[in-house]
């Protein structure tokens, strides 16, 4: 019964492993290719006194922030979109209202980004400890089948 049990921890280890180094590659790929799209966008932040001024942004940090102030720059033109058009439609020559939409879709893309960094993060960490923890079953899993047979 015991080296049942042993197999069984055993083979659990193996899976958890297997699923956590799964993660960690689809973790570590995904923030490569993140990265990689956002040099290629070639998205920087010319704000003076911004830590990532003339850089590219590419890691959730500098997309928060970038898109944090992305967003109080397009408040102060309007609120809201709503209170841009004021009760009209959107006009596509209006300079003011243009570059509110810019805004609002650069601000968007910033934040997905961030989201994307977020759900990366998540990724690997859940890829670690699975393995962590694969290394545990396998240890146990080892002596199990070490103890004594009664």
């Amino acid at each position: 019964m015991v080296r049942l049990l042993a197999s069984i921890v055993i083979l659990l280890a193996v899976v958890a492993l297997v699923l956590g180094v799964v993660f960690v590659v689809q973790g570590v790929t995904k923030n490569n290719e993140l990265k990689e799209a956002m040099r290629v966008e070639h998205i920087v932040l010319g704000v003076e006194g911004a830590e990532t001024t003339g850089q590219v942004i590419d890691t959730l940090e500098e997309a928060k922030t970038a898109g944090d102030i992305i967003r109080e720059h397009r408040r102060g033109i309007a609120a809201t979109y709503e209170d841009l058009l004021g009760g009209q439609h959107f006009n596509p020559e209006d300079p003011r209202q243009l570059t509110y939409a810019q805004a609002l879709n650069l601000e968007n893309y910033l934040y997905l980004a961030v989201v994307a960094f977020g759900l990366v993060t998540i990724s690997l960490g859940a890829g670690v400890f699975m393995i962590v923890t694969s290394l545990a079953l396998g240890a146990t899993g080892v002596v199990l089948l070490k103890l004594p047979q009664a």
